[in-house]
């Protein structure tokens, strides 16, 4: 199964495409960042990251998507442009029609490391380590969009095996 993890932002955004390749094991496929003009008006930036975010799409072909929350912003302007960022990442997936997953921050940490409140340095080594990459992967969105998508394979992995166990029980 290829799941895009997606870091939304509006001036990068980072993704990260993985395939699940055992029970407990995935592999990178694909990572970076798409980036839009900073000087350019809103409406042009939201249609360059459309844009640029089907071409992910048509590129990558993902099963799912696993897109970070917005939990909080310290400055209200950027909470706000990368909402707009999100919003566009969901219609991008929707019009692709694939299921999208969202996870807030801590949970894509205590998913990795089981503390919320990991660091980044933390965050990357476990994301390099858990995709068997010789580096952290950079540059932080990509590493983000990685740990999305890496935790969306645990968590979709465990409630499927869940309800596999439900159906059976009842039978």
């Amino acid at each position: 199964m290829k799941i895009l993890g997606i870091d939304p932002g509006l001036g990068r955004c980072g993704f990260g495409l993985i395939e699940t390749t055992t029970r407990a094991g995935a592999k990178a496929l694909d990572f970076g960042v798409v980036t839009t003009t900073v000087d350019a008006p809103l409406p042009s930036r939201l249609k360059e990251l459309y844009d640029s975010l089907n071409e992910v799409f048509d590129q990558t072909r993902p099963d799912l998507v696993a897109v970070e929350k917005l939990f909080f912003a310290k400055n209200i302007t950027t909470g706000i442009a990368v909402a707009e960022a999100r919003g566009v990442v969901l219609l991008v997936a929707e019009q692709n029609k694939v299921k999208v997953f969202e996870y807030t921050p801590n949970e894509i940490k205590k998913s990795l490391t089981g503390y919320g409140a990991a660091t980044k340095t933390q965050m990357q080594e476990l994301v390099r380590v858990h995709l068997g990459l010789e580096e952290k992967p950079k540059p932080d969105d990509a590493a983000d969009a990685l740990a999305a998508a890496i935790t969306c394979a645990f968590l979709y992995r465990t409630s499927e095996e869940e309800k596999y166990k439900f159906s059976n029980s009842r039978k």
